[in-house]
């Protein structure tokens, strides 16, 4: 059940000042899986990334749900060959009587058996993000299915970190930011590091690093890192077979093979295997809107 936390008097600190955020019930939590948040400027690859990553994640052994918060629903496309009904969806066909559900009408198998759910969202322009992912965690739950997982990835919406779509950092143990070594990327990428500071003060989520995405170079990305303190910790570059990938409904694990396409690979599996071994948080300091313009050169 969710509830929204207002900044009373006596009440604990809120995730952000005069914020108003979706607060979870506390009995639903993620079990023993390892839970990553993936977010990023609108358009930037998240899905694709996030897709490649289950993969990569169960290519190494890892039993992997992937959960798509975007009212779009294509965040498992990828996976599944196909767009798959929302939990939204399906709750309406029920009248919300999750009694009724069997596991089955929501979670729909993909590839090398990541297992896969689209969250959907509110019709547009009414309702919460924060509710739509609440409602399917705690139906995640009912069901025993972050308990029976060793890794959940959430793929959020855009770049629009609101309390809503900020939610899924209040079940996950890494924030992961997908950007590309552009202005607009780097400058969105800032203010979801601020984002995920915010709620670090009341749950257990941390800063994960960054992803560079359909970037040759890194060269921008990587001197913020310098000035902030963020970390990149993969690089996957602008490649005409990831792009078709998307096209054919694949994962880039199924494409023709190429040089190219094999580095890509393995670039993914290292990436899976070091999230899998964890390791320190990232501290990093982001800098005030003024402050990023200017140091990435904007007039």
């Amino acid at each position: 059940m969710t509830s929204l936390a207002l900044n009373r008097p006596g009440s604990r600190r809120p995730d952000g000042e005069g914020s108003v955020q979706v607060k979870l019930d506390a009995r639903f939590d993620t079990g023993t899986a390892k839970v990553f948040a993936v977010y990023g400027k609108g358009g930037i690859g998240k899905s694709t990334t996030s897709s490649n990553l289950s993969a990569a994640f169960s290519k190494i052994g890892k039993r992997v749900l992937q959960i798509g918060c975007d009212p779009k629903h294509d965040s498992t496309f990828t996976l599944t060959k196909k767009l798959m009904p929302t939990v939204i969806d399906v709750l309406e066909s029920v009248e919300f009587h999750t009694e009724e559900l069997r596991t089955e009408d929501f979670v729909f198998e993909g590839y090398n058996g990541v297992m896969c759910v689209e969250a959907g969202g509110p019709p547009a322009g009414t309702g919460c993000g924060g509710y739509v992912v609440g409602q399917t965690v705690k139906l995640l739950k009912e069901h025993r299915l972050l308990e029976d997982s060793d890794v959940v990835i959430f793929d959020v919406l855009g770049d629009v970190v609101c309390g809503g779509f900020a939610s899924p950092l209040q079940h996950a143990e890494r924030g992961i930011i997908v950007t590309a070594n552009d202005f607009d990327s780097i400058f969105a990428m800032n203010r979801i590091v601020a984002a995920i500071q915010a709620k670090a003060q009341n749950y257990a989520v941390r800063l994960g690093g960054v992803i560079a995405n359909r970037s040759k170079a890194t060269d921008e990305i990587d001197r913020y890192c310098d000035a902030t303190g963020m970390q990149r910790i993969a690089h996957f570059p602008d490649l005409d077979v990831i792009r078709r990938s998307r096209l054919k409904k694949s994962t880039i694990f199924e494409m023709e093979d190429s040089p190219e396409l094999e580095a890509v690979q393995k670039e993914y599996l290292r990436l899976a295997a070091a999230l899998w071994m964890g390791g320190d948080p990232v501290e990093a300091m982001p800098m005030k809107d003024r402050e990023i313009f200017d140091f990435l050169g904007f007039d």
